[in-house]
């Protein structure tokens, strides 16, 4: 069996003398795995670089096998290399879909804002926002998602500032009482797509990645946050 679709390469290991196994992010069959023999020569050294855009044609005999694919360059991110700071954002994106994601469940909408978020970080130095925009998605394609457009407690929709840490629902103020010092705070990046500072930024990255260490990691095994995350946060934190 086979079948050929886009996708963007997140990340490779050697397998055997010259082959590599691949995980690439793909339209239409979500995070997908497979090897690409002769994928350690100089030709195909240069194609497979993490972000990169690929065409790939995907052959097995059995569909629960790991199957082998070829590949085709569509797109290079290699304009993010002389970027430090896009570079660090590059990483923490293949790694988080790479952590996050199931392998072979397609996820259109996450594929389609992926692309866009990358497209962004070639293209403008406001993707950061962008960045966290993303992560909320990611959670949300994860099943924790955050509701903030009212008040868990008491339904109101203005002066909501906090976050509860457990629910992931906007909380007022005034409803917070005794577990006001548990609380998240909701910062203005959160719902705002742009007209925000740094530490709004930061804010925001604060507590989606709460959610991504405490309640999603915990169900993908209790595994550690990819450490390019973290590289990315205190890059920023340095701007």
């Amino acid at each position: 069996m086979d079948w050929r679709d886009r996708g963007t390469l997140l990340s490779l290991r050697k397998h055997g003398e010259s082959s590599v196994i691949i995980q690439v992010f793909t339209e239409g069959h979500g995070l997908h795995a497979g090897v690409v023999r002769g994928g350690t020569g100089r030709r195909l050294t240069t194609i497979l670089q993490p972000g990169a855009q690929l065409e790939v044609v995907w052959r097995a005999r059995l569909d629960q096998h790991i199957g082998a694919y070829t590949v085709e360059p569509l797109q290079s991110r290699a304009g993010l290399l002389s970027d430090r700071l896009a570079l660090s954002g590059l990483n923490a994106v293949c790694a988080l879909l790479a952590f996050c994601l199931p392998e072979r469940a397609p996820m259109p909408g996450l594929y389609t804002l992926t692309q866009a978020l990358l497209a962004a970080m070639e293209d403008s130095d406001d993707w950061p926002l962008d960045y966290l925009h993303w992560e909320m998605a990611l959670l949300e394609q994860m099943g924790f998602g955050l509701d903030l457009t009212r008040c868990t407690v008491s339904g109101r929709t203005e002066g909501l500032t906090y976050v509860s840490p457990r629910t992931g629902k906007a909380v007022h103020a005034e409803a917070a009482g005794e577990w006001i010092d548990r609380m998240l705070p909701l910062s203005p990046a959160l719902v705002r797509s742009e007209g925000v500072g740094l530490s709004d930024l930061l804010a925001g990255l604060a507590t989606t990645g709460h959610f991504l260490a405490n309640r999603l990691a915990p169900e993908l095994g209790d595994r550690p946050l990819p450490k390019a995350r973290q590289r990315l946060v205190d890059l920023l934190a340095r701007e």
